[in-house]
């Protein structure tokens, strides 16, 4: 078999190419939407980044000229806001004042409070406990604090 020239290889090549390129079409057009707007959102952000890049460089060149407020509207601290009155709930007395918040505690604030409580305190709060929510999580720590502090 003879050897072709290199042009007429180039050229059988590029038709070759071009053959599988018309073939391949179909498929490249139905991506094509999707490319162009992707390549659209990524111009987009490259001349966003160049903006405010600039914007930043030309902060930097202003701020020479112009001088820093003393206070700034945008700046407050704890220490420049007065403190609230703390409002304090009027004292309730016996088993009234100890069921008054009892509801309202999660099991975490009643872990928290239970060395607070007397022997009393803790009897009144576990036979309220039995006759009302009856849930296991406060039933038990009421009752091994209440165990605990009968043992000491």
């Amino acid at each position: 078999m003879s050897e072709f020239p290199l042009p007429v290889r180039v050229a059988a090549g590029l038709a070759a190419t071009a053959v599988e390129q018309a073939r391949a079409l179909p498929a490249t057009l139905l991506g094509m939407p999707v490319t162009v707007a992707s390549q659209a959102l990524q111009a987009s952000m490259r001349v966003q980044q160049h903006i405010t890049e600039l914007a930043i460089k030309g902060d930097e060149a202003l701020s020479v000229l112009r001088t820093p407020e003393e206070e700034p509207s945008w700046a407050t601290f704890d220490e420049d806001i007065a403190p609230e009155p703390a409002v304090v709930p009027e004292p309730e007395s016996g088993e009234n004042a100890l069921l008054a918040d009892y509801d309202a505690l999660s099991l975490p604030q009643l872990r928290g409070r239970l060395r607070s409580f007397t022997e009393d305190d803790l009897t009144a709060l576990l036979a309220y406990e039995e006759n009302n929510e009856q849930r296991p999580d406060y039933l038990r720590m009421l009752r091994n604090r209440l165990t605990r502090l009968r043992e000491q």
